[in-house]
């Protein structure tokens, strides 16, 4: 087993910001060696130092929900997957509005919309970045969009509407990225994202772990977040849907699960790391510790699946002695929870 001071030293490495070697990324991800709390407690000393003890809550709004031309592997939505799934067209604005302000009273920082598609139109990022506009002039609260395959001249129309944050995922690393999709590439994905900063806006990009890719391989993803600089990085684990060409999660414990967000937070220290879809069905009875490494979640549930029932979530962040990043007054957002049923939350449509 590891001393003491392998662990300090992990979170002294993390804090000064510095990069870790190939080799000390492999023994976080793999080492028999390794314990569980004392790693979780190094990253959670890197956590403190840039995130202290808030936690910021994310609340997604699948805006359109299949209809999609990829062949993302993992996605219900993608034209390769047989799942089960309610499809419809973009959603009015209206709703898209009354969704940004449930969210804003449910106690969300920031307010995710994700629209399915290669890419959306100039016509669509105009409507985008018109209903930014109105959702940032009624609310006091970040957005995020995820729209797709983007260039710069579309990116800067949504940073002059307001938009906070791009969100594009990387998924996997460039190696493994055309086993599980075809119809775009990972180079498409990267042009996206330095598009997104180069028209000013915040990067939000992260992967999906349990898609067949090694240890190595999810270094490679951690690594290359860093260097494009992505502010916010969500962690997915892959969750089983019937129907999927990726229809079952390779190898995830809840224990390796926690060291991949560790892993994420020792090589991106300053960053937001969220905890994303597959919390609930991953880390189990362990879903409380992914607060130590991770800083943000998602409340309510994903695109195509439920979620924990918000109240249970929320106290479990107080319950662990974390707080809420919220412009809601904490009492309203917990009465609020406690009004709302899991069956008329979870998924948005």
């Amino acid at each position: 087993m590891m001393d003491r001071t392998f662990y300090q030293d992990l979170a002294e490495k993390g804090m000064k910001k510095e990069r870790l070697s190939q080799g000390l990324c492999e023994t976080i991800l793999t080492s028999p060696d390794i314990e569980l709390l004392p790693l979780l407690d190094a990253a959670f000393q890197v956590r403190k130092k840039f995130a202290g003890l808030k936690v910021k809550i994310h609340i997604l709004n699948n805006a359109q929900n299949g209809h999609c031309p990829e062949d993302c592997h993992y996605c219900a939505q993608a034209k390769s997957s047989e799942a089960a799934i309610e499809e419809y067209p973009l959603k009015n604005d209206d709703e898209i509005l009354a969704e940004a302000r449930e969210a804003y009273l449910s106690g969300a920082f920031r307010y995710c919309m994700v629209f399915a598609g290669r890419g959306p139109s100039k016509e669509r990022v105009v409507r985008l970045a018109s209903l930014i506009r109105k959702i940032k002039a009624k609310y006091p609260i970040e957005v995020c969009v995820s729209a797709g395959l983007l260039d710069r001249e579309k990116a800067t129309l949504l940073k002059e509407a307001g938009l906070d944050r791009l969100n594009h995922n990387l998924n996997t690393s460039e190696r493994h990225y055309p086993k599980i999709c075809t119809t775009h590439t990972y180079e498409d994905r990267l042009s996206t994202l330095r598009a997104a900063r180069q028209a000013g806006l915040e990067v939000c990009s992260g992967m999906i772990v349990g898609m067949g890719e090694s240890p190595e391989e999810v270094i490679t993803v951690a690594v290359r977040l860093r260097e494009v600089e992505a502010r916010s990085i969500p962690v997915n684990f892959l969750i089983p849907i019937k129907g999927n060409v990726l229809a079952q999660p390779h190898n995830l414990t809840p224990e390796y699960c926690l060291r991949v967000l560790c892993l994420f937070r020792f090589l991106n220290p300053d960053a937001e790391i969220r905890v994303a879809a597959g919390r609930e069905y991953h880390l189990r009875h362990l879903e409380v510790l992914c607060l130590y490494p991770a800083d943000s979640l998602f409340l309510e549930g994903y695109l195509n699946v439920q979620g924990a029932e918000s109240l249970r979530v929320l106290q479990m962040i107080k319950d662990a002695g974390f707080e809420i990043q919220s412009d809601r007054p904490l009492d309203e957002i917990f009465q609020r929870a406690k009004g709302l049923s899991v069956d008329n939350r979870l998924v948005l449509r």
